[in-house]
Order: structure tokens, then C-alpha cells, then sequence
């Protein structure tokens, strides 16, 4: 049935769904109408379904999961494109190629979104209890998991949904488990009290790479504590003077003279009264500020170590909301910041804070809420990173590591792994990876378990993990590790991973040492890291700024392959992607070039099958010249996308499609193809076929969609462009003499039409044209193609020969290997055409100067290769032959 509903829905558009010969195309593309039925049809012929291969080399990518919080966005096209451009190349060049799609539960976001809708129903997540919010939050998840599947369908990836994961599944669940007791028993995840980053907003612990830190103007307090002895004050600074509520000492270098004297002193804490010890420790700076520091253990985490040194009490004083509590005092009750305008005022009066000074420094804030976040004392579950930091240093320096694309990000990834810190993996949220840990009511006693333990009196901890722990699992968690599934020893490790640049710490790092830990191989061989999508100015997109753009908007107005071509080949690796809608505009441009380019060639392609091509005939040079052309083009594009260089590649099937084959090619087939020779049209048709199939295939990763359309119609074989072979590079289609011969035959007519649009003669008037060929082998080309020069030049007299003289009152063009007169008596003005071989004259004069000035410097010919050197030269010669028969021309006129 739905085989017949897709025939039915190609009869509408006059393009049966599985042509194997040629077929009417519509004057006009419809991308919407073409979209919806091709994706359709891939999806339900199952072509992107990995496995089917099994002789074949595997090539994988697992798609960097986008999270279950909503739409997604155009970073989120640009990464999966790039994507599918691989994949789909692989697929045709014979690989057993995966691409495997998956979600991401995403804990903070997630859950802050849904209670966010709870909260506009007057109800809160405790309300409803775990569970009840935890069926809201699937329900959530479901929603926005099909729409993210509707938008990859819109975009064109050709994803193997039979395999696509989520990080909750039931599968990673398990992954998760094993990681965490496996790294519970060596060692590597502990559970302790330690200064964290908490977010007062989400409520919860955020890990240091979750803390955005941000320039902020914001005051230095000068705070004088009083000696307990009354002998004088002490004075400290503090950006955060609500924290002094929870001082218990003031510490000074033990070796500053100003103060080593009062080490073991007693200060009386302002407000509260409390007696607080001065202590010596080398972490104080004597040369900055006034040399005695403030210290407050429970809400700093060098603080926190003095502490710990020192034996010092750690008193927190605010909630989990960032409120004040009873440690406060008289402040309890107040938001930190209201507390921090009160204690202030306060100490104003009491004669305590006796500066107040600007101060731009940084502030931390959550990536999530977008909370001033809280240095705060808690109790955590830690991942111990520097075990594990270590050998993914080891291997990254030994050459056994990851590619990185470009090599630049690999100092930034090494930078933060040889820096790392202990990773926060508790989260105090309900919407992830519970964690597997279980307290015994009566001792207190820890059970890390991977299934859950069996004994009275066992409660198991209300803490998630850190969304980044599962997805640290994710190369090798999706294709079922921890057991040693067919998947996983087929497809793992993956090829490469393209991702973002901003997360190189967050999941890229994470997966290479999880993947060493655990699979004793680095996940993937390459890191593609692309930039960034910003608007045309060059602003990073935010809701804030209204700025931003939605993929589907850009597919409604432009089709997915003009918005695909954009945003793929208008990017370079590791460099950022400003998004502009003209440039969509010009990718959906040459999109329309290439169908009508099609739609021509198939009016000339009646009853052509694909058994019919034969392009080992003798052929034209316009033949042979475009197959040497796609053959370089197959070459570039097949190395640049090996290379990731999308743009390149992008330019260079650009150039070839809309120049080489549009303008020149196709225009110079016309003349066989309406001609009265059979052979030559059957040639042209050949190649013409030859041309068309390889070109749709070779910009098929690109718009998948247009290509499918179009090579349906071609006479092919095959049920589905996705599954063709990609083009190969083949010595016997090279040319040489071909693109010398077309060389100098478009350069004659490009020089003929300018002139005339020099002096204003349009090309339905016939001129005459006089060709003065440099040698016997240029006038044995241009006679052998004389039929092109009258079409493409509009002559009514062609004279070539290589002993005629410039005639009088001509327009000319000099070229290598002709000169060109155009006898355009009445229609010339003399003077403005030695005007214009004198500017002719400066450039040449220009260019041999620059040559002359190259070779005659002894570090460059010394250094430069010989085949360098002697092109040097040629050029040289060129430019002066050019500029000696420009100046003869120029006396001729004068004379």
C-alpha cells in the first residue's frame, strides 16, 4: 500500500519513483512536494539501515544526541548536515555505514522546563511526588522526542532509526550502572563533603564546566574586625560580605612581620559576636590587598582547605535556595543579596566596613538557570578525574589519541584534561540516572549496587547523575556495551565525531577517558569541531536578542538542500558560521541551475536508457574537455570531504556545475544534439547522461533531495541515488589536449563578448571576426571547431590563418595562442580603443614586472621546486608575447 501511495503521489509531479529511464521533469522544482516523498520512500525502503553489508568495511558515526527540551535549532542543523554529508558519501562509496540517532534525557534543562509548566497550573514537582512528576516528565519526553524525529526527517538525515537510543533507555540505564560501580570499587567515584558550585535556582550541584563565569560590576568590602583583646582591628576585603556570617578565622602569611605576632589571637566577628582564631597559612598573599584574609570554609573552597588545615568549624549559612538560615542571625530569613544590602548598611553604622570600592571581576553563573551560582559546602558524589586524566594524557601524547579537526583544539582539550579537578556527579534533581547507592537506616552503611539490594532498612539515594555521565557512555553505551554485542564489535570504536567546539569539555573529553577506562580504545579516530552559528553581524543567537533562526522556517521558504548547501559548505572547521538568508537564496539559485540544467538535458534524452550510454566512442572536445573536468571534480570533492574541508568542496562543485557544465558544456552539446550527425548526437547523449548521473551523485550528500528527484528521471540502474556508487577517479577520462583546445576556444568567445559589450553590439548582429592563430597547431584547432566560434561569437565572415594581417580600425583582443580583430568599421572609435590596449598595456607591463621581480630574488629560486621555477618563466614569456603584440596593435592605430 504505501509503495502505491508513493507512485501515486510521483504521478502528480510527472516523476515515477523508480524510473530506470528517462521521464517529463516539471518546468519548476517543488522542494516541499519533493522532500516529503523521498524521505518517505528511503525511510520505508529501509536504505539507511546499517548491517546490510556484511562483507564491507563498517563506518560509524553516533549522532551527538540533542536534547528532549524542544526545538531544535540551526547549530543543530548545521552539525547533523555535516554529518549526513559523510555518512552519505560512505554509504556510496560501499561502506557499511551507521549513523546512529539517539535523544539525550538532559537532567537540569528538562526538568526546570516541566516544573516551569507545573508552576503555571499553581503546582510544584513535590506536589505531584516522584513519581507522579517523573510520568510528566516522560510525557514531556515522548512529545518532544517525535518532534526532534519530524525535524530530522525535514532536514533530510538518513539516520538508522532501528538502533536509535535515548539515554534513559533501559539499555544505557545498564551502561550507567556498571560504569559506576566498576568505578565505585577501584576507587574512582567516592562520596564526600566538599565546596561545590550549587544552584540556588535549580536547586541542585552543577560541576565546574556547567558554571558560565561572567564579568560583572560589582563592590570590594573593607571590613576592620576587632581584636578580642581590644588592641587594635584587623582589616579584610570581601566581594561577598554575607559570607562573613559564617567566618571562624582571619588567616595571614605566617612569615609577615605585621602579623605574625598576632598568630593565635582571638577577633571578635562583627554582628555576631562569635570569638574566631587568627591563623597563619601560606595560601595568603602578603603583597596583596592588606595581607590578612578572611575565612569561610563552608562557602569558599580555598577557604575550605585553609579550613581543612586548620581544624577550623564549617558553618553554612544559607539553605539550598540561597536564603539565610539561623547561622545568620539577625539575617536569617533574607535572600542572600537582600542580606548582603542589610549586613552592609549595617556595619556602615557600626563603623565596621569602612570601603566601599568598584570592582569588575567574575562571576559564576549556571549554564542551566542562569543563577549567580553559590560556592557552597555539601555532600557529593565525585568522580576522582586525575586516574583517569592520565591515561588519556598518555595516549594523546604517545600519537595513539584522537585526530583533532583542526589540530589547534587539541592543546585545548589537553590544557583542561592536565588541569582537571574531581567531577560533582550528584545532581538534586528527579529527572535522570538515579544514583545506585543505598544507606542503611540503622548504620548508615553505603551499598553501591548494579541491581537493586534485597535487606530491610535500605533507602536508596534521591540523587541523579550528571547528564554528562551517561553521555560520556554514549560511542559505546548505544551499541550495547556492556555486552560484547554484534553492534559493538562491528561498529565500535566510531570514525568521528562532529560537534561544536563549546563542548569539547563537557562530552569530548569525557569520552575519550571513559571510552580508555572501559573499552581500552579511544572512542573515535576523528573530532570534527565546527563553530558556531551566528546571525549576519555576527552576534551569537539568543531568544534574548530575537535573533535567532528556526531550520523548518528556512526549509518552508528555501528547501532543505538550499538551506543544507548554506550552511555546509559556508563553513570552515573550527571557525564560527554567520548565517545569511541571501546566501540561502543563492544555494536555492543553484539548486533551480541544476534542475533546469536537468530538465534540458532530458528533452534531449528521449527514450535514452541507461544500457544506451557509451562513452568510449569518439567524442568532441567539448565531450572529452567535461569529462576531464568531472574527473578532476570527482578527485577534489572525493579528498576535500576525506579532509572535512566542506566549503572547498562546496566551491568547487559550485564552479563545476554552474560554469563548466550550465554555461559551456551543455550550451556547446546543443549544437550535436539538433545537429544531422547520429553518431556525434549519440555521443553527446552518452556523455550528456555520463555527466548528468555523476554530477547528481556527487552533490548528493549535499541535497539529497533535488539529486534523487533529478537521477529518478535519468536513465539509470538502481532503485535509489542513496545506494549508488559513488564516482571514482579514472585515468582514461583525462584530456589534456581537450581542455587546451576549450581553454582557447572559451577565452576567444568570452574576448569576443566583452568586446561587444565594449562598444555596445548586441549578439543578434552579425560581425566579422579575423583569428590570427600563434602556430600551426592553434589554427588546426580553431578551423577544427570553427562551427563553436560562429555559434558562440555570432560571425557573418570567419577568417583563420595564421599569416593575416591586423586590418585597420578593428577592435582586438590578444590571446595566448591568437590574436583576435574585430573589423567593426563605423561602430569603432579609435581613440577609445587605444585607451583601451594602453590600460591592457599597464596591466601586462604590471605582471612582467612582478615576474621578473619573483625570479630575480636568489631565496625563492633557490627554495622553490624546478617545475615552480619553470612555470614562473612560462608565465613570464606569456605576459611579455602578450605585451609586445598590444604595443604593436597600439602603433598600428596611431599610424
Amino acid at each position: 500500500m504505501a509503495d502505491q501511495e508513493l507512485k501515486t503521489a510521483d504521478s502528480e509531479t510527472g516523476a515515477p519513483a523508480n524510473a530506470k529511464g528517462t521521464s517529463a521533469m516539471p518546468t519548476t522544482y517543488d522542494p516541499k512536494a519533493a522532500e516529503q516523498k523521498w524521505y518517505q520512500y528511503w525511510v520505508e525502503g529501509n536504505y539507511f539501515q546499517a548491517g546490510k553489508r556484511p562483507d564491507a568495511e563498517p563506518y560509524t558515526i553516533v549522532i551527538p544526541p540533542p536534547n528532549v527540551t524542544g526545538m531544535l535549532h540551526i547549530g543543530h542543523a548545521l552539525d547533523f548536515t555535516l554529518q549526513d554529508i559523510l555518512i552519505r558519501t560512505k554509504r556510496m562509496q560501499g561502506y557499511d555505514a551507521l549513523w546512529l540517532p539517539g535523544t539525550d534525557h538532559a537532567g537540569i534543562a528538562t526538568q526546570t522546563r516541566v516544573e516551569k509548566k507545573l508552576r503555571e497550573q499553581g503546582l510544584s514537582r513535590h506536589d505531584l511526588g516522584r513519581e507522579a512528576f517523573l510520568e510528566k516528565v516522560w510525557e514531556w519526553k515522548d512529545q518532544y522526542a517525535n518532534t526532534i524525529r519530524d525535524q530530522w526527517s525535514k532536514m533530510g538525515l538518513s539516520l538508522d532509526y532501528s538502533r536509535e537510543r535515548f539515554t534513559l533507555d533501559e539499555g544505557l540505564s545498564k551502561a550507567v550502572r556498571e560504569v559506576f560501580v566498576r568505578l565505585y570499587e577501584k576507587g574512582l567515584i567516592y562520596r564526600g563533603k566538599k565546596i561545590i558550585n550549587w544552584d540556588p535556582a535549580a536547586r541542585t550541584a552543577l560541576s565546574d564546566i556547567e558554571v558560565e563565569h561572567k564579568e560583572v560590576n560589582g563592590h570590594l568590602y573593607h571590613l576592620q574586625y576587632p581584636l578580642k583583646d581590644g588592641s587594635g582591628t584587623i582589616t579584610v576585603a570581601t566581594t561577598r560580605p554575607e559570607t562573613m556570617l559564617g567566618d571562624t578565622a582571619v588567616a595571614v602569611h605566617p612569615e609577615d612581620e605585621r602579623y605574625k605576632h598576632l598568630i593565635g589571637s582571638m577577633i571578635v566577628l562583627p554582628v555576631l559576636g562569635r570569638e574566631i582564631p587568627i591563623v597563619g597559612d601560606e595560601y595568603v598573599d602578603k603583597e596583596f590587598g592588606s595581607g590578612a584574609v578572611k575565612i569561610t570554609p563552608a562557602h569558599d573552597p580555598n577557604d575550605f582547605e585553609v579550613g581543612q588545615r586548620h581544624n577550623l568549624p564549617q558553618i553554612i549559612v544559607m539553605d539550598e535556595s540561597g536564603v539565610m538560615n539561623e547561622e545568620a542571625g539577625p539575617y536569617q530569613g533574607l535572600d542572600r543579596f537582600d542580606c548582603r544590602k542589610k549586613l552592609v548598611s549595617d556595619l556602615q553604622e557600626q563603623g565596621v566596613c569602612v570601603l566601599i570600592e568598584d570592582h569588575l571581576h567574575q562571576v559564576g553563573h549556571s549554564e542551566r538557570s542562569g543563577a549567580v551560582v553559590e560556592p557552597y559546602l555539601s555532600t557529593q558524589w565525585f568522580v576522582a578525574m586525575k586516574p583517569l586524566a592520565e591515561a588519556a594524557i598518555k595516549a594523546q601524547k604517545s600519537g595513539k589519541g584522537v585526530n583533532f579537526v583542526p589540530e589547534r583544539f587539541e592543546k585545548v582539550y589537553l590544557n583542561w584534561i592536565e588541569n582537571v579537578r574531581d567531577w560533582c556527579i550528584s545532581r538534586q534533581l528527579w529527572w535522570g540516572h538515579r544514583i545506585p547507592a543505598w544507606y542503611d537506616e540503622n548504620t548508615g552503611e553505603i551499598t553501591v549496587s548494579r541491581e537493586n539490594p534485597e535487606g530491610d532498612h535500605l533507602t536508596q539515594d534521591n540523587d541523579v547523575l550528571d547528564t554528562w555521565f551517561s553521555s560520556a557512555l554514549w560511542p559505546f553505551s548505544t551499541l550495547g556495551w556492556p555486552e560484547q554485542t554484534e553492534d559493538l564489535m562491528r561498529y565500535y570504536p566510531t570514525n568521528v565525531l562532529v560537534t561544536g567546539y563549546d563542548i569539547i569539555y563537557f562530552w569530548v573529553s569525557r569520552m575519550i577517558f571513559t571510552a580508555l577506562e572501559f573499552t581500552d580504545e579511544m572512542p573515535f579516530k576523528d573530532v570534527l569541531m565546527h563553530g558556531l552559528v551566528r546571525d549576519k553581524d555576527g552576534q551569537k543567537m539568543s531568544k534574548s536578542l530575537g535573533n535567532g533562526v528556526d531550520p523548518l522556517e528556512v526549509i518552508e521558504q528555501y528547501g532543505a538542500d538550499a538551506m543544507r548547501f548554506m550552511i555546509s559548505t559556508g563553513s570552515t572547521p573550527g571557525q564560527d558560521l554567520r548565517f545569511r538568508f541571501e546566501k540561502v537564496e543563492q544555494a536555492r539559485n543553484f539548486a533551480n541551475k541544476i534542475w533546469n540544467a536537468s530538465r534540458f538535458a532530458l528533452m534531449n534524452l528521449e527514450g535514452f536508457t541507461a544500457e544506451d550510454i557509451n562513452i568510449n566512442v569518439k567524442l568532441g572536445t567539448a565531450d572529452r574537455w567535461i569529462l576531464h573536468r568531472l574527473n578532476e571534480t570527482v578527485a577534489d570533492v572525493t579528498r576535500m570531504i576525506d579532509s572535512y574541508e566542506f566549503g572547498e568542496t562546496g566551491r568547487v562543485l559550485y564552479n563545476f556545475i554552474w560554469d563548466d557544465l550550465c554555461d559551456w558544456y551543455i550550451e556547446f552539446s546543443k549544437l550535436s544534439l539538433n545537429g544531422t550527425d547520429q553518431d556525434a548526437k549519440r555521443a553527446t547523449q552518452s556523455v550528456l547522461s555520463y555527466v548528468l548521473d555523476h554530477t547528481q551523485r556527487l552533490i548528493h550528500p549535499f541535497m539529497p533531495f533535488i539529486s534523487e528527484e533529478i537521477w529518478q528521471h535519468l536513465p539509470h540502474v538502481g532503485d535509489t541515488i542513496t545506494l549508488a556508487e559513488w564516482p571514482v577517479y579514472d585515468p582514461a577520462l583525462e584530456a589534456p589536449d581537450a581542455v587546451r583546445e576549450m581553454e582557447l576556444l572559451m577565452d576567444m568567445i568570452r574576448s569576443v563578448r566583452n568586446i561587444r559589450a565594449e562598444v555596445n553590439v548586441p549578439m543578434s548582429k552579425k560581425v566579422e571576426l579575423l583569428i590570427k592563430a600563434a602556430s600551426d597547431g592553434e589554427e588546426a584547432i580553431l578551423k577544427r571547431n570553427e562551427v563553436f566560434i560562429q555559434r558562440f561569437c555570432g560571425t557573418s565572415l570567419l577568417e583563420i590563418s595564421k599569416d593575416i594581417a591586423a586590418p585597420d580600425k578593428a577592435m582586438t583582443a590578444i590571446l595566448t595562442g591568437a590574436e583576435l580583430y574585430l573589423p567593426l568599421a563605423g561602430l569603432i572609435d579609435i581613440a577609445q580603443e587605444v585607451a583601451r590596449l594602453e590600460k591592457e598595456l599597464a596591466n601586462l607591463n604590471a605582471e612582467v614586472q612582478r615576474v621578473e621581480k619573483k625570479l630575480a630574488n636568489e631565496g625563492f629560486v633557490a627554495k622553490a621546486p624546478a617545475k615552480v621555477i619553470e612555470e614562473e618563466r612560462a608565465k613570464m614569456n606569456d605576459y611579455a608575447e602578450k605585451r609586445d603584440k598590444v604595443l604593436a596593435r597600439i602603433a598600428e592605430l596611431r599610424g
